[in-house]
C-alpha cells in the first residue's frame, strides 16, 4: 500500500461550501489541468476521465462526513485500485484547511514511477481547491 498526503493549503472559503462544490463530480473538472485530461464523464457521484498519454481513471463517491471529509475510490479499469480521501478542516465560518490522501495499491517498481507525477497532480487539485471563491 501507498499513501500519498499532500500539501496543506488554506481556502477562503468554508468547510460547508467546499464540501458542498467537492461533493459533486460534475465539479471536479474544473479542478483538472485541462491539457492533460481528455474523454471527461461526469454524474453527482462519480467521473471518468483519460490522463492524455495514459491510462482511464474512474472516480467514485462512497462516503461523506459533511462537512469534514469526502471519501472517494477507484472503479472501472484502473491501472491499479485507491482511495482518495479530501480532509476538509475549519478555521472559522470563512476559512478551511484543505488536504488529501491518496492510498493505492501498488507494486514497488509502478511506485517509483507514479509516485512524484501523483503527489505533483494531487498537490495541484489541492491548490486549485483551495483557490477557489465559493
Amino acid at each position: 500500500m501507498t499513501a500519498i498526503e499532500t500539501k496543506h493549503e488554506n481556502s477562503n472559503s468554508s468547510a460547508e461550501k467546499l464540501f458542498d462544490f467537492l461533493s459533486d463530480m460534475n465539479n471536479y473538472e474544473q479542478l483538472m489541468p485541462q491539457d492533460k485530461i481528455e474523454k471527461w464523464n461526469s454524474e453527482e457521484d462519480k467521473c471518468e476521465f483519460n490522463i492524455k498519454g495514459m491510462a482511464r481513471i474512474g472516480l467514485q463517491i462512497v462516503n461523506t462526513q459533511r462537512p469534514n471529509l469526502i471519501e472517494i475510490k477507484s472503479f472501472g479499469k484502473v491501472p491499479f485500485e485507491f482511495d482518495l480521501n479530501i480532509h476538509l478542516v475549519p478555521i472559522n465560518d470563512q476559512s478551511a484547511e484543505l488536504y488529501m490522501i491518496f492510498n493505492g495499491q501498488i507494486n514497488a517498481f509502478m511506485k517509483m514511477m507514479v509516485e512524484k507525477p501523483l503527489k505533483n497532480f494531487f498537490n495541484m487539485l489541492v491548490d486549485e481547491g483551495a483557490a477557489l471563491k465559493l
